[in-house]
């Protein structure tokens, strides 16, 4: 039987993870739906589908798979009932605030449209250009780099993560652009992709939320242990103070002591003091010598004269 490990309580702590398309999934899509809580929700009981976000026409749909590889499946179309246009999958490991780039330039797309015409920016061609999907990596710093004819990557200064385009000629469902991060793998690599009349502005935005510099928050046990070492991260919550404890009974007599010392060091002691105490010192003894009696010191009570007196006294 092999030992138990002790338990570790930073494993359960909640950390700001940067770069953010290293994070991974939080295991909930909240941040990808808030963007569109105001729109209607579908719970579904059956099927892989469990949550449905439509646009209040219905041409817009936002769909969380959450036991499926593509977690998420977001689609648009010029009626509520034809076939798509286009379509964006996001895998498990996707960060939700990803997913959220894409939803909040969705949101405001329907704000802007006409519902009854049935367009929408949403549902515009892709642009000619390639560089207009991607043009946020490129002002971040990402950079080209050589691939075979037809198809342009671009990659982070990292190495993590980069966006393929494939230009080659293609169905207009085919997928012809894939976002990722992370190294290859099923718990490790993020992936976006989309299929060809995705318009550019809304994988431009998604792009943007992915090179976004903003850190995400993830509690550190659900890090995968290969990200752990490409990603920084610092704890949200500044580290507990020590508690101060009870003082014992030697505490108390020590800081007594040392508080009477200090009082005592207080007191003045010239050397004027000093010639005075002696001089009374000597006065005493000297008249304790003529009449032979004790010395009445200053501060002190004479001594009894009577026997009356010394009963008192005593």
């Amino acid at each position: 039987m092999s030992p138990q490990l002790p338990y570790d309580q930073n494993h359960f702590e909640d950390v700001l993870v940067s770069p953010r398309y290293l994070a991974g999934s939080n295991g909930s899509g909240e941040a990808g739906f808030a963007p569109v809580a105001h729109w209607p929700h579908h719970h579904l009981d059956e099927g892989p589908c469990q949550l449905l976000v439509t646009s209040p026409d219905q041409r817009i749909r936002i769909g969380w798979f959450g036991d499926d590889f593509e977690l998420w499946k977001i689609t648009a179309a010029e009626e509520a009932a034809p076939a798509t246009r286009w379509t964006a999958t996001f895998n498990h490991v996707t960060p939700a605030e990803i997913v959220a780039g894409l939803t909040s330039a969705l949101v405001h797309d329907y704000a802007g449209a006409d519902p009854y015409d049935g367009s929408g920016r949403f549902l515009a061609s892709p642009s000619l250009y390639w560089v207009d999907a991607v043009r946020p990596l490129i002002e971040a710093g990402w950079r080209r780099k050589a691939t075979e004819r037809g198809t342009v990557e671009i990659v982070a200064p990292d190495g993590q993560a980069g966006v393929l385009i494939d230009n080659r000629l293609s169905a207009w469902d085919d997928e012809n652009v894939t976002l990722w991060a992370g190294p290859p793998g099923w718990g490790t690599r993020a992936e976006a992709v989309f299929t060809a009349r995705t318009p550019s502005h809304l994988i431009a935005a998604t792009a943007a939320a992915m090179a976004d510099p903003t850190p995400v928050i993830r509690s550190r046990h659900r890090l995968h242990r290969k990200m752990e070492q490409l990603v920084t991260l610092t704890p949200v919550a500044p580290p507990t103070p020590q508690i101060p404890r009870a003082p014992t009974p030697l505490d108390v007599r020590r800081t007594a002591v040392a508080q009477a010392v200090h009082r005592a060091a207080r007191v003045p002691q010239t050397a004027a003091d000093l010639r005075i105490m002696a001089a009374r010192s000597r006065t005493a003894t000297s008249a304790q010598i003529r009449s032979g009696k004790p010395a009445h010191l200053p501060g002190t009570l004479p001594p009894a004269s009577s026997p009356a007196q010394r009963r008192y006294s005593r």
